[in-house]
Order: C-alpha cells, then structure tokens, then sequence
C-alpha cells in the first residue's frame, strides 16, 4: 500500500512512518519542519529514519538510507500547488494527515499559523484526495474539541460546539469539512481524536518532557491549576498501533463515509501521579510551583475508545509505570535535545 503521512518528523508521524515501513508499505513523509519547537528533535527523528539534514532542502524527494520503502519531503500542507503535484505524481492510495500547527496555549498568541496550517492546509489534502481518487483519508483531529464537557468518559456522541481555544476549533472545523467533503464527493475520512500522547521523542513543549526537563535539571516544575488536573495519558505505542489498524484497515463504507474516533488509553490520571511516577522513574522529586489553571486548558480528559476496539481491535496495553520508565530511558540516552 502506497502511504502518505503528513507532519513525518512529528512525534506520531515520526512513529507511524517506522510501523508502516516495517510492515511492508511504501511510505512518503511530508512535514514543513517549522521552529514551533527545537528543530533538533525532527532532524533527530528523521536521521533514525534514515533521512540526513545535509540531505533535506524544500521539494526535494530524499530516499532514506535505513529503509527502502521510505521517502521524505520538506513541504506545507499550504503550498497549494506543490501539493497538488506531490499527489499526482505519486497517487497515494491512503493519506494520514497528522501535520498541523500543534499547542493549545501557542494558538491564543498566534492566532494566524492555526488557520493557514489546519484550515488551510487540511482544505488543501482534501482537494488533493478528491482530485486523485485516494481511496481513504485518516486525519488528527484531538480531544481538545470537547472543550469543558464535564460528562466522563468523552464520548463520540457528546457535543463539541463549544471549544475553549482556537487550535481546538481549528481541529473541530477539519471534523466538519472532511465530512462535508465524504458527502459530497465519497472520499472515505476517519478523524481520530488524540488524547495525551507520551513516551520517547515527544514533543519538547508538552508536559512530559517539560517535567522531564526540569526534574533531570533540579529545576522547579510548574504545575497547573494546582495539581488538580485529570488527563487520559496515552504511550505512544499504544497510539501508533491504533492508527495503524485504522490505516491498513476497510475505509469507511457509510452513506456518507466518514467516521470519528476516540484513540487514548481510557484510564484517565491525575497529573499529580503522573508526576509522581516520572519522580520514582528518575529517582528523585522534583520541586514543585503550583500555578492557576492556564488560559486554553481544560480540567480533565478521558476518552471511551469503545467504537475503536468494536471496529478495529484497538486495546492499549501500556502502563502508566512501563511507560514512564521506557520514556526516562530514551531521555537519558537518545534525546537529541540533552
């Protein structure tokens, strides 16, 4: 199966491409390498995937060196006409649309990078679908689109009319427009809401490796609305996983052919613990400052992921603890950024 994934040097991308290599695909990696964060950790991700840095200018095809099945672009999903030729040159059969302009809290101060990445960039793969007869279209979208829903688990029925930041109704909108185009043309979508995603290369701007960071360094964390914060960690193997069952899996074959999933672990945790358990990991505690509740942020995430284990077989297996502990390994030994 030809693939393309989008957002390649991302933390799932940069995972997924590996998975489908190693099972036999043929995989072209697209990503914008922006400096939302260090660009140390994507050129990082992309050397184990066998792409030099010396190698990479924009539109230029690498073939990597590790494995034959895999090429990567340097491209954005705005560049409306180098990806309309992208995708008739090479007519991929699946694409999985995991870039996107990431951060919650990074959409309330740059307002402008959300809706030219996630608007018009998703406008932009959906264009290129429709026009190239790409037989299905899996797509990020996030749990953020729940905003304050207080009902647990979050379920794919509950309503997401009301997100609390804009990288939230950025990823709402894809909901609606990759909808909107499964009905009027039949490109079969599925959208799977992430929820929070750990383990080894993760991104340097989320909480994980902030903690990480800052434990390792003997520096204080910062930690949020005092402590009282409930998230649905997910490892990231568990995550990957996940997406590729929905990958190498049957498209939708509704009507309207579009489906939503929930993809977490399904046993939520508070961010206290989880603290905790880095402590343990590292063998000593951190100092902690206790902050108000962020602007953008939520109070709890927790998904039923019942509808992607009745259709795809998913089920996580990783715990809180083998995670962390597979996490704080690669921190001391692989992280580009140390």
């Amino acid at each position: 199966m030809k693939v393309l994934v989008t957002g390649a040097a991302g933390f799932i991308g940069f995972h997924l491409v590996q998975r489908l290599v190693e099972r036999g695909d043929e995989v072209v990696g697209l990503d914008s390498l922006n400096d939302y964060y260090d660009r140390r950790m994507k050129f990082g991700r992309l050397a184990v995937t066998g792409v030099a840095e010396a190698e990479i200018e924009p539109h230029k095809m690498v073939q990597s060196a590790h494995y034959e099945g895999y090429r990567f672009v340097q491209m954005a999903l705005e560049e409306r006409e180098t990806m309309e030729r992208l995708f008739a040159e090479e007519q991929f059969e699946v694409v999985v649309n995991l870039a996107a302009q990431a951060g919650v809290r990074y959409s309330i101060e740059n307002p402008h990078a959300y809706a030219q990445s996630n608007v018009v960039g998703f406008l932009n793969v959906l264009e290129c679908c429709r026009h190239n007869q790409v037989r299905h279209l899996v797509y990020a979208s996030s749990s953020s689109v729940y905003g304050r829903n207080s009902k647990v688990p979050f379920s794919e029925d509950d309503r997401v009319d009301s997100p609390v930041s804009l990288y939230a109704a950025t990823k709402r909108a894809n909901e609606l427009m990759a909808h909107t185009y499964s009905s009027l043309y039949a490109i079969p979508t599925t959208g799977l809401r992430f929820f929070t995603v750990y383990g080894p290369w993760g991104r340097p701007d989320m909480a994980p490796m902030l903690f990480a960071d800052a434990i390792a360094e003997g520096r204080p964390i910062k930690v949020f609305n005092g402590g009282d914060l409930v998230r649905d960690f997910t490892y990231i193997d568990d995550i990957t996983e996940g997406v590729v069952r929905v990958v190498a899996g049957e498209p939708p074959t509704d009507e309207v052919p579009c489906k939503i999933y929930n993809i977490g672990c399904s046993t939520p945790v508070q961010l206290m613990d989880f603290i905790s358990t880095m402590e343990r990991a590292f063998g000593r505690e951190a100092e902690k400052v206790m902050l108000p509740m962020q602007a953008g942020d939520v109070y709890q995430t927790y998904a039923d992921t019942s509808r992607l284990e009745r259709d795809y077989g998913y089920r996580p297996g990783t715990s809180l603890s083998e995670g962390i502990e597979r996490f704080v390994e690669w921190y001391g030994t692989e992280n580009p950024l140390r």
